[in-house]
């Protein structure tokens, strides 16, 4: 399920805004090592503060699994201030009518969990329909992307191969980039979804994203831990404490944890974990 964020709605869609550069920190900054900012684990650039295009694919539950972000060439754009030893000394393509497509990623991990409904090669799929859709409506008729050579086989695989490539790969972090192009066209459209099994309409409309994210409000946290754990978590750290004044920090600690969990005025003395008193 694919949602379009800008500058019209990315107030109403700030969630999910939010989950998207924390997928996008772990991705390029932890998976990939390219040399990004991160900032209270979530990754944003200037080019994120001209009010990009956000194409971002949900799951059933309403996490951010995909998403690619879409920028006017006419302006400052990824490939003409940042990847310019890509284009070897060249100048950037510049157009109203072409688009710059950067940011690709997906969450493999939460896409390879038991229960996922949905798999990696679907999720890419499903986002790359939604961003041709999304281009070809906007009217746009080609998009350049900054890509890895591994992106650049999923888009050969899937029958959508780029119609050229711009300047040469050059190595970025751990992985190399390079610069490709796709027309937008209804021929590529159509010999993508065939690839993937995609029918129907992959789009959902603001009030819908808007009610998925709401939806998961009252669920906790993946990181949550149980009460259990937190007071075997809380006693490891008082056992292990090296000198008193180690054990004095631990209790405070530890204290604290379960103060800020509302867990202490259930305490009991059955239950109560052997350093509270």
């Amino acid at each position: 399920m694919i949602i379009v964020i800008d500058a019209l709605n990315k107030d109403r869609l700030a969630g999910v805004l939010d989950e998207m550069f924390r997928l996008r920190a772990r991705v390029f900054g932890d998976r990939l090592g390219w040399e990004v900012k991160i900032v209270g684990g979530r990754e944003r650039d200037d080019f994120d503060a001209l009010d990009p295009a956000y194409v971002v694919g949900l799951d059933e539950e309403g996490h951010v699994v995909s998403c690619v972000r879409a920028l006017q060439t006419t302006g400052p754009h990824m490939l003409s201030d940042v990847f310019q030893e890509i284009l070897g000394g060249e100048p950037p393509m510049r157009s109203p009518t072409l688009w710059e497509s950067t940011r690709f990623c997906v969450d493999t991990e939460r896409l390879r969990r038991d229960g996922s409904t949905k798999t990696v090669s679907q999720a890419t799929c499903e986002l790359m329909v939604g961003s041709l859709e999304f281009a070809r409506r906007s009217g746009i008729t080609d998009i350049v992307t900054v890509i890895d050579p591994v992106m650049d086989r999923v888009l050969k695989r899937s029958d959508c191969a780029p119609y050229d490539y711009v300047g040469s790969t050059v190595q970025m972090g751990k992985a190399k980039a390079l610069a490709a192009l796709l027309d937008c066209t209804p021929e590529r459209i159509a010999r993508l979804r065939t690839y993937a099994r995609i029918t129907g309409d992959v789009f959902l409309t603001e009030d819908e994203a808007i009610a998925l994210a709401a939806s998961r409000e009252s669920e906790p946290a993946d990181d949550a831990v149980s009460y259990e754990e937190l007071v075997a978590y809380c006693e490891d750290q008082v056992a292990t404490a090296a000198t008193p004044h180690d054990r004095k920090a631990a209790d405070q600690l530890c204290h604290a944890l379960l103060d800020d969990a509302d867990m202490l005025k259930i305490t009991t003395a059955k239950n109560a974990p052997r350093w509270i008193h």
